[in-house]
């Protein structure tokens, strides 16, 4: 079993490869690190010399593959669930303090959190031009579903070499044979053996921060343009990728408990609430 470990996407990266060492084992490692390198130089929101910052300042421009294809996912997934996955909410998540990387947020502050900003703004893609537009004044946050995608892109560079399984802080990526991967719950972990696809969980309890005493966390509500109130403290999902578990995973949590028991699809959903239950939906109920 080979692994590799590195900072990268704002959080800690874990490469495994189930295979001997090899020439051919080492390039696909090196290769998917540096992928997952190149697109963080594209799609984080927090250096002002990225592409998605540079597509934020203008408002206009002619972008590549990698932000065309993660904006395209991410308007798809807005289109799906109605709104509440929303890729405009990063104003709001400026005007809650998370205007730096998390490592730089004060976990005290007392100024206090701004004004709600609007979210569901308007993005126009012209895949023929590879052309984004935004609406004046929105500006884009592509955080969750970014990870997702890079490590379903690392994932499928290093099966060409073996069974693997890409750890982005959480956001799980797997290929080519069962692997036991453990779900915090409120009595303990639960293990789920996942064989492709991929794994992601949002919750409240991880990113969060104070201003002027009120907590503030990173799971915006589109609807209210203020993180999100609810009964659920995490939502982890099992998905087709992990892309697609980053969606459903955001999206149930904004639905609430009771909502999200009833629209959970056939993938693995596990809740856990603020008040201490841990409830198994989909495949798991």
């Amino acid at each position: 079993m080979l692994r590799r470990r590195f900072q990268a996407m704002g959080t800690q990266i874990e490469l495994v490869l189930d295979t001997r060492p090899s020439a051919t084992a080492f390039r696909a490692l090196a290769a998917a690190e540096a992928d997952l390198r190149r697109l963080e130089r594209f799609l984080t929101r927090f250096d002002p010399h990225s592409e998605l910052s540079r597509l934020n300042e203008l408002g206009t421009m002619v972008v590549g593959p990698a932000l065309l294809e993660v904006v395209e996912l991410a308007l798809d997934a807005r289109q799906r669930t109605r709104g509440r996955f929303d890729p405009t909410v990063h104003n709001a998540l400026v005007g809650a303090g998370y205007n730096r990387t998390f490592a730089q947020v004060p976990r005290n502050s007392d100024a206090p959190p701004e004004a709600p900003a609007r979210c569901a703004g308007g993005i126009r893609v012209d895949g023929e031009t590879s052309t984004i537009e935004l609406e004046p004044g929105v500006r884009l946050d592509l955080g969750g579903i970014a990870k997702g995608y890079a490590a379903d892109r690392a994932a499928a560079i290093l099966a060409q070499a073996g069974p693997c399984l890409i750890d982005a802080g959480g956001d799980i990526a797997l290929r080519g044979r069962p692997w036991p991967v453990g779900v915090e719950t409120s009595d303990g972990t639960l293990t789920l053996e996942l064989s492709e696809g991929g794994l992601a969980t949002s919750g409240r309890d991880r990113r969060h921060w104070t201003r002027a005493g009120a907590e503030q966390h990173h799971l915006i509500d589109p609807a209210t343009g203020r993180p999100a109130e609810g009964d659920l403290l995490r939502v982890t999902v099992a998905a087709a990728s992990a892309a697609e578990a980053e969606v459903q995973a955001k999206t149930l949590f904004l639905a609430g408990a009771s909502a999200a028991l009833e629209e959970a699809s056939n993938d693995a959903v596990v809740l856990v609430t603020r008040d201490g239950r841990t409830l198994l939906a989909g495949a798991l109920a």
